[in-house]
């Protein structure tokens, strides 16, 4: 009988078979969260000739999405801390899986919206379980690069989508690439199996023998033996709720956050949704304007995975400062007359710093506040930043039903990325932010990577 102490066991961990898994599992759900959320994007050149949809109009539909995406952060992320992260997870996957695929048997754009608006509830809620589920057993040295890397499947899910894009609507039109989200589906009940639930919670439940299972395949050298308890302290303080987030300290923080993910998401999901129209009305053609959309996703896969590396060795909110304001310039460039190639070097860049910082940002919320509010923390912080989301498109509608030209319209999405640089450089980094029973284990003051500001 021993008292084992599981964040010491976890951080220290080599990473192995176990963490493999946790990775491949959580990166397998992102990329069809990321191919469900930009599959409008992909439609919306066809669906604004086939429906005869005006700018306005096409950016209202895209924004029900948005809507369920922030309602779905902001209630499941909570849900989760009481009733476990896996059958969250499960619900979720459901949720957009099913109404994606519905998405392709509609008839008129109330039906594709409510379909748009379920399917979002399910792929916001996934996303802050996710990155809470990989943090939590990412040993301490690899948790910013294993966090990135698992998100970035959000931008291999925009590329697949894309890519499916231009194969398939010429052939079979736009409804075909919502049938391919019956993938997850049919995969569920494998990812049940082998996804592992949350070590917190199954400890919180009084579930120990399967925690000290869980322990044991992530650290071999842990041998569980018969009464060992195990010390997952979450801080008498931690409670579960909106108000917690404000407290020791963290008020200002969490502002700071919540406008950072504000502006991050507006600049994602008004390039998402708009980028192969404007590059349309520029005159490149339906395929080429969709690889736009493919090299931007590209992007943000090196810029996340990237930027994860860097941030393993570095001040990650330095690090973030530094690709908000790299974001506002590669966007701003976007609208001056380039040759082909540097635009996609651009719009690559674009990639790497608005979705790719987008990545990021999960991983330094997930890393700022103690585990009992971590879920709650990263799903507030998502959940007010999808009002961004949900104005990105409008946005986008409302400038190119103004007909202005194109730079204009680049410049003012670059905007929010030097607003987002600002609010990360006044987030107050320190231990006071953890609960005093709590600081000497909280992930968020133990993570080593950022330096005391």
């Amino acid at each position: 009988m021993a008292l084992v102490n599981a964040h010491k066991l976890i951080d220290e961990a080599k990473f192995g078979k176990f963490h493999w898994n946790v990775l491949f599992w959580t990166a397998l759900i992102i990329i069809f969260d990321g191919y469900d959320l930009v599959i409008y994007g992909v439609v919306l050149p066809v669906l604004m000739k086939e429906w005869h949809l005006d700018p306005i109009q096409a950016g209202t539909l895209g924004s029900y999405a948005l809507f369920g995406m922030m309602f779905g952060a902001l209630t499941f992320g909570s849900l989760s801390d009481r009733f476990g992260r896996k059958p969250v997870i499960a619900v979720c996957v459901v949720l957009f899986s099913l109404f994606t695929v519905l998405n392709g048997f509609v008839r008129d754009t109330t039906e594709f919206a409510i379909c748009r608006f379920v399917a979002g509830l399910g792929i916001g809620g996934v996303m802050p379980n996710a990155v809470a589920l990989m943090t939590e057993y990412a040993p301490k040295r690899l948790r910013s690069t294993l966090v990135a890397v698992m998100f970035s499947g959000y931008s291999v899910g925009g590329m697949l989508s894309a890519g499916l894009g231009m194969t398939l609507i010429p052939v079979y039109g736009w409804s075909a690439v919502f049938f391919v989200a019956a993938v997850p589906l049919l995969l569920l009940p494998v990812i049940l199996f082998l996804l592992p639930e949350s070590i917190g919670f199954l400890i919180k439940a009084g579930r120990t023998a399967e925690a000290a299972d869980k322990l044991a395949r992530l650290e071999p050298s842990y041998k569980p033996q018969p009464g060992d308890e195990i010390s997952f302290p979450t801080g008498a303080t931690g409670q579960a709720s909106l108000p917690a987030l404000f407290a020791g300290g963290r008020g200002v923080s969490t502002v700071m956050f919540w406008i950072a993910f504000f502006m991050c998401l507006l600049m994602v999901y008004a390039l998402g949704s708009w980028l192969p129209k404007l590059m349309n009305n520029a005159g490149y053609g339906l395929g080429s304007s969709l690889s736009f959309l493919l090299v931007l996703n590209f992007g943000a896969i090196f810029g996340a995975v990237g930027g994860g590396h860097i941030a393993d060795r570095m001040n990650l909110k330095r690090v973030l400062v530094a690709f908000f304001v790299i974001a506002a310039i590669s966007i701003s460039l976007l609208g001056v007359k380039s040759p082909t190639l540097v635009l996609y070097v651009l719009v690559a860049v674009a990639g790497a710093t608005t979705i790719g910082t987008q990545i990021l940002l999960y991983a330094y919320v997930a890393q700022f506040y103690p585990m009992a509010i971590r879920s709650t923390g990263i799903g507030w912080a998502s959940g007010v930043g999808r009002s961004g989301a949900i104005l990105g498109p409008v946005l986008g509608g409302t400038l190119l039903a103004w007909k202005l030209p194109l730079m204009q319209n680049f410049m003012a999405f670059a905007v929010p990325g030097v607003i987002a640089a600002i609010a990360m450089s006044l987030v107050v980094r320190g231990a006071q932010h953890a609960p005093e029973e709590e600081r000497d284990l909280a992930f968020a003051a133990e993570t080593g990577m950022m330096e005391p500001d």
